[in-house]
């Protein structure tokens, strides 16, 4: 009997899920959570024809130098910073990701930083259990309505559709939105979200949600400048990626006055967190747990699983040889 492909799993993810690849291959699942230098990265790749892996794990031309086996890499998560793209597509190692299955979850994430920033739920719970509360007093922890009010979305993909049609059909907002590109006039008319410039939206935004993809283009995309054409009752959300905030930046203009509030779930350094941020009070502060439910959660292990399974060559798209890519895609299910 010949050897069966071996594939790697970068961390624990659910024993179920994981089962299903040893029908097919022989895998070297990781036990507990694992910080992985690059090295031992490349290590684990060696010998493998294929790996679920996720944000945590940079694979690259380093990674992949002696993989010569390598087919294939199934990403954990709808973003891709952590791939090489062009390294793996050059060697043509079909690269996957999770993207649907976590975008009503990480919508409703988006919308429960919004509300626990602008109605100041953390600072609040934070002052009531230093013991402040002492009496009822009608100006405490004022904060700013949500329903009514305008929201900005900064890239309008599934998940900014996803925040757009909450704000609108829940809270009754007006949606304003910037993108790379306009949105169809349909998808406009089902978020009743109005296209408008950068300017515009920094400038009328009550509520600002960031769901860009980080690129070189988009680093500190609000930066000093953004933050200061931003209304000063403003709250400002992030659910993309850490490195589109100038975090030092918006500390300044979180305890100087200059934005009401913040929610963000990513951070430019994670898992570290600038200090300035920890040390300011009206921001709320999540450990990147955006698609943090364990029905989503589970839906993500489930695609990369199939994802890695039908890209070797197994399942119902059997013999289908991979193909080299110049940007990430999802394996046929």
């Amino acid at each position: 009997m010949a050897d069966r492909p071996r594939v790697w799993v970068s961390q624990p993810l659910f024993d179920d899920i994981v089962g299903r690849l040893h029908e097919h291959f022989e895998v070297d699942a990781t036990g507990k959570v694992t910080v992985w230098s690059s090295p031992q990265i490349a290590a684990k790749l060696r010998g493998c024809e294929g790996a679920v892996v996720t944000l945590n794990e940079r694979v690259g031309a380093h990674e992949i130098a002696d993989a010569t086996s390598l087919r294939a890499i199934a990403n954990v998560g709808v973003g891709y910073n952590n791939l090489d793209v062009a390294a793996l597509g050059a060697r043509r190692i079909v690269a996957t990701n999770t993207p649907d299955v976590l975008t009503e979850t990480t919508a409703d994430m988006a919308f429960a930083l919004l509300m626990a920033a602008s109605r100041r739920v953390t600072e609040g719970e934070r002052w009531l259990r230093e013991g402040q509360w002492t009496q009822w007093a009608f100006d405490s922890l004022l904060g700013n309505d949500i329903h009514g009010s305008t929201l900005g979305i900064l890239g309008m993909g599934r998940i900014g559709q996803g925040v757009a049609m909450r704000g609108a059909q829940g809270f009754r907002m007006r949606v304003l939105y910037h993108n790379r590109s306009r949105l169809p006039d349909g998808i406009e008319s089902n978020c009743r979200a109005r296209y408008v410039d950068f300017a515009t939206l920094l400038a009328e935004s009550d509520h600002l949600v960031l769901v860009l993809p980080y690129s070189p283009a988009t680093h500190h995309v609000i930066d000093a400048a953004a933050l200061a054409r931003m209304k000063p009752t403003a709250t400002l959300i992030n659910i993309g990626r850490g490195g589109l905030v100038d975090e030092d930046a918006l500390a300044d203009a979180l305890s100087g006055g200059r934005l009401f509030s913040a929610g963000l779930d990513v951070f430019e350094g994670e898992p570290v967190v600038n200090p300035k941020l920890l040390a300011v009070r009206n921001v709320v502060l999540t450990p990147h747990v955006g698609s943090a439910t364990r029905a989503t959660r589970r839906a993500m292990a489930t695609l990369a699983v199939d994802n890695l399974i039908a890209a070797l060559g197994h399942g119902p798209d059997a013999g289908s040889p991979p193909t080299p890519i110049t940007a990430i895609k999802t394996a046929k299910r």
